[in-house]
């Protein structure tokens, strides 16, 4: 695998357009995130916030403009490649397989995986504690805080360069949003992981984030410090949000 040097970013959006049939969502959006950070973006509902993450994902094609991630152009990748390369991605609303136990959605998050499977499943599973007694659980028995670790732990199990997060919180206790915290905090630290976050819960995305992009109409228009996007007035200002 290509690494990027330290001038390049891992992963790029150069004037990117993007759409769901005639109508489009995204409109010449530009930003780089560097190898090791955690950049959040920001903004209403409907404003293109899971548009663009599908995007770079190779789920949703781009009609104009490029994606590039370690250096390469992957604008027209698939999501497998994408994905090979090093990328990893949890959707909104998580998507694990309910009827599949614990193990096997772990099992299927290893299909990608360079190391044995038991080897990458046991390496997790010291990160993810909390599913080791949900093993032979069907993944659909699990609260939605549970559920939404589980998404990350079969994600991290292809061992990604970069994590692309939707909506994390959505729906999840507080103190399971706390634990995901934490755990994303060890990742980054003893990993080096790079993420890119989408999510509306102010102190989560402040308390993971280096910097923070406001997307507004689809297009990014601001870049602003955790500190700024705590402050609900300051956010209310240009994103509308409290």
């Amino acid at each position: 695998m290509t690494m990027a040097n330290n001038d390049t970013p891992l992963l790029a959006a150069n004037r990117l357009d993007a759409g769901y049939g005639r109508i489009p969502i995204l409109f010449g959006v530009n930003f780089a995130v560097r190898a090791g950070e955690a950049v959040g973006i920001l903004g209403h509902n409907g404003m293109g916030k899971t548009t663009l993450l599908r995007t770079l994902m190779g789920y949703l094609p781009a009609t104009s403009g490029a994606v590039t991630f370690s250096g390469a152009d992957v604008t027209r990748d698939t999501p497998t490649k994408r994905a090979r390369a090093g990328m990893g991605y949890v959707p909104q609303g998580r998507e694990i397989f309910p009827n599949l136990s614990v193990r096997e959605n772990l099992v299927m998050g290893c299909l990608l995986a360079e190391r044995p499977e038991e080897e990458t499943i046991a390496d997790i599973l010291t990160i993810f504690p909390r599913l080791k007694a949900y093993l032979d659980r069907p993944g659909g028995a699990l609260s939605g805080g549970e559920q939404q670790l589980l998404a990350l732990a079969r994600c991290l199990c292809q061992d990604p360069r970069i994590l692309l997060l939707d909506e994390p919180t959505e729906g999840i206790q507080p103190s399971i949003i706390e634990e995901i915290i934490e755990t994303l905090h060890d990742i980054r630290t003893k990993r080096g992981l790079t993420i890119l976050l989408v999510e509306q819960n102010l102190n989560f995305i402040s308390s993971l984030s280096d910097r923070i992009l406001i997307l507004q109409k689809g297009t990014i228009v601001r870049e602003v410090t955790p500190d700024a996007a705590r402050n609900s007035e300051t956010v209310d200002e240009f994103v509308g949000m409290n």
